[in-house]
């Protein structure tokens, strides 16, 4: 499969531009835990989007995809998700009058499962991960006529995801690399997408213990990996998308593993700083530039920004439970 085009970008800029709420972005203080001597260093508080998520990008450009082109069955549209990408469903198909039905895996947080209850969805749980929430979904929809939706791997769903980049060029003139979170990569290849037409770096971070993308680019095809990290509810897709495999390829991309520890440390950092509650898994991006914590074995960040570069990293979400981070 070929990369996302920058063209199924700029139509779903299209699409999206009068529900997506644009992008906050936030210069990071230089000195404190995030940002030690980066002035240069900038947070795009993604997580301020509908529903907790830039997943509500994709969301929408799906379903008004499909309602432009009369293809919204009676039954509605259904999705496997760890929860972020169901929250989007469940909220767009609510504007767009359609019935949503959501399977998450048993594991789901329950802020999640709640919410999504909320946006009026039918939440069914399968499985303790979300291939076995997807295979769920997958057999819904052969039988009922839903249209399936999917949490990543679909042009509509990463080309709406890839609009906040064309939104964060606007809000840092000079931009020259954003940092993103990777699990099953529809972020990713939608972003990348975007900043190969304007030549911006990006860097694609995972967690150590959910590497899709990194055993997809070692075994030259996505490949299922085991997940078990702290940011697996978010980041835990077992096979990444081959659109995001192909954006990897590109020279101006780079791909990081970072350890849980540094996770978690970095989300810490975050609130410490700013009072910013995120997911762990918006956590996992910052974390590609954080020095490692103590007694990890090292004191080096895994990317290392020139001087004067413009470095923004993506804070993806924020469905979260703050309670551990109170002081």
């Amino acid at each position: 499969m070929q990369s996302l085009s920058h063209a199924e970008v700029k139509a779903a800029v299209e699409r999206v531009a009068d529900v997506i709420r644009p992008v906050t972005v936030a210069r990071a203080e230089p000195g404190t835990a995030d940002a030690p001597d980066r002035p240069d260093l900038f947070l795009a508080l993604e997580f301020l989007q509908h529903t907790g998520s830039f997943k509500a990008r994709g969301a929408t450009n799906f379903l008004r995809a499909h309602a432009e082109a009369g293809t919204l069955p009676p039954a509605g549209v259904t999705i496997a998700s760890g929860g972020n990408a169901g929250l989007a469903c469940a909220w767009a198909a609510r504007r767009q009058g359609v019935r949503a039905t959501v399977f998450l895996p048993e594991t789901a947080p329950r802020v999640k499962v709640e919410r999504l209850r909320g946006y009026g969805a039918e939440v069914r749980l399968a499985g303790a991960e979300y291939a076995e929430a997807l295979a769920a979904c997958e057999e819904f929809a052969a039988h009922s006529g839903a249209l399936a939706s999917h949490a990543y791997d679909h042009p509509l769903i990463a080309a709406g995801a890839g609009t906040l980049l064309e939104e964060l060029r606007e809000r840092v003139p000079g931009l020259g690399t954003v940092v993103v979170s990777v699990g099953g990569g529809g972020l990713f290849a939608g972003v990348a997408a975007a900043a190969r037409e304007h030549g911006i770096r990006v860097v694609a971070v995972e967690p150590e213990n959910c590497r899709a993308l990194d055993a997809a680019l070692v075994a030259g095809a996505p490949v299922d990996v085991t997940v078990d990290s702290v940011a697996a509810d978010s980041l835990g897709a077992r096979r990444v998308s081959a659109a995001a495999l192909a954006a990897a390829r590109h020279p101006d991309v780079r791909t990081l593993l970072v350890p849980d520890t540094a996770i978690v440390a970095a989300r810490r950092a975050l609130w410490q700083s700013h009072r910013l509650a995120v997911e762990h898994a918006a956590a996992t991006a910052l974390a590609a530039l954080a020095p490692a914590p103590a007694g990890s074995g090292s004191g080096e960040p895994g990317y290392r920004p020139e001087p004067g570069e413009k470095v923004c990293v993506v804070l993806c979400g924020a469905n979260t439970d703050p309670g551990d981070l109170v002081d």
